[in-house]
């Protein structure tokens, strides 16, 4: 058979169950064999014949693996290699390379620009698909892992809970969700993969304790709040992700701090309040104020009335809460609305 043109490559459409393999190399005596190999094995078979067309036909086509010679004329297979692994799109497809050099420093070029794998030449066909099943199965774990850990951060963010997770060893943000990078660059004004210094020096501080606390038995670590007028963004050390932790949630590398963010403001404190003892809005504002340690006439000055007014709020609260003193009030507000709860810096 004739390989076709790499110059005019023609529409291929391939059925969703077949996987797609392209071939690379500049002999075409040297693809035919292969090519009708992989193609009664059920592959659907692409060909460039050269280095510049290897480039296009990746990018358009995404093949499922990529059958690469190493030496070609004009750009070598090293550098096409290099050339897919630098671009987003192409970098996830296995490359193994196809060469007749045995050299170590060959085979190590080969693997050190991208390549999975290596056979040489000859080639034999049973031998490169038996490689190609390994390496195909290893990618689509890989895409399957990625598809799942974007889909739980993407629910974390729904529910308005932001995750990063910073490397212990040098303190090096290593990923963040959507939510989590706006937050941080809204109050610390830094991006991905510097951590603001603030959360550092908040890491900084806890470790002394819970390095010589048990497991079992550690208290939950002090959190982090920034302020930033009416809300807040609190950090919450979740965990330490250890090897098998790291592998199950695929959030980094061992040692890495899983951190999660939460911002909150006056406004959904408020409505916490009104929803959780039915208070009015005003009610709401003034038992928010009387959890601050807020006196009457300060109150009053906060929101614009009386003091004497703010004693009848404050009266129907004691009603509706069925207490009978501030300090009471205060004490079940804070109890039943859980973003009442004061968050200290360490």
């Amino acid at each position: 058979m004739s390989p076709p043109d790499p110059l005019t490559p023609p529409v291929v459409l391939v059925p969703e169950s077949r996987l797609v393999v392209l071939i690379v190399d500049d002999v075409p005596d040297n693809v035919a064999p292969l090519h009708d190999a992989l193609d009664d094995a059920g592959f659907a078979v692409l060909v460039a014949l050269d280095g510049e067309a290897a480039v296009r036909r990746a990018q358009q086509a995404r093949p499922d693996v990529i059958l690469l010679d190493a030496v070609m004329p004009g750009i070598d297979g090293f550098e096409v290699a290099r050339r897919l692994k630098a671009d987003p799109r192409t970098a996830p497809i296995p490359i193994i390379f196809m060469t007749g050099l045995t050299e170590t420093e060959h085979l190590v070029a080969a693997l050190g620009a991208g390549g999975v794998d290596y056979v040489t030449k000859p080639i034999k066909p049973r031998e490169v698909i038996a490689r190609m099943g390994v390496h195909l199965a290893q990618a689509r774990h890989l895409r399957q892992g990625a598809v799942e850990r974007s889909q739980a951060r993407n629910a974390l963010d729904a529910f308005g809970y932001a995750t990063i997770t910073v490397r212990a060893r040098d303190g090096r943000l290593m990923w963040q969700t959507p939510l989590a990078r706006d937050l941080l660059l809204r109050y610390c004004g830094t991006e991905a993969p510097a951590t603001p210094d603030v959360v550092l020096q908040w890491l900084a501080r806890l470790l002394p304790e819970l390095q010589a606390a048990d497991a079992a038995q550690r208290p939950e670590p002090p959190r982090l709040t920034l302020d930033q007028g009416p809300r807040r963004l609190t950090f919450r050390l979740h965990q330490r992700v250890g090897d098998e932790e790291a592998d199950e949630l695929g959030v980094g590398e061992p040692g890495d701090w899983l951190i999660v963010m939460q911002e909150t403001s006056d406004a959904s404190v408020l409505e916490a309040l009104a929803q959780a003892f039915g208070l009015t809005a005003r009610e709401a504002e003034v038992l928010y104020w009387v959890v601050k340690g807020k006196i009457n006439r300060d109150i009053g000055d906060i929101l614009g009335a009386s003091p004497a007014t703010v004693k009848k709020h404050l009266e129907r609260i004691h009603a509706k809460l069925g207490v009978e003193t501030r300090t009471a009030a205060a004490a079940m507000a804070i109890n039943r609305v859980p973003l009442l709860r004061p968050q200290h810096g360490g």
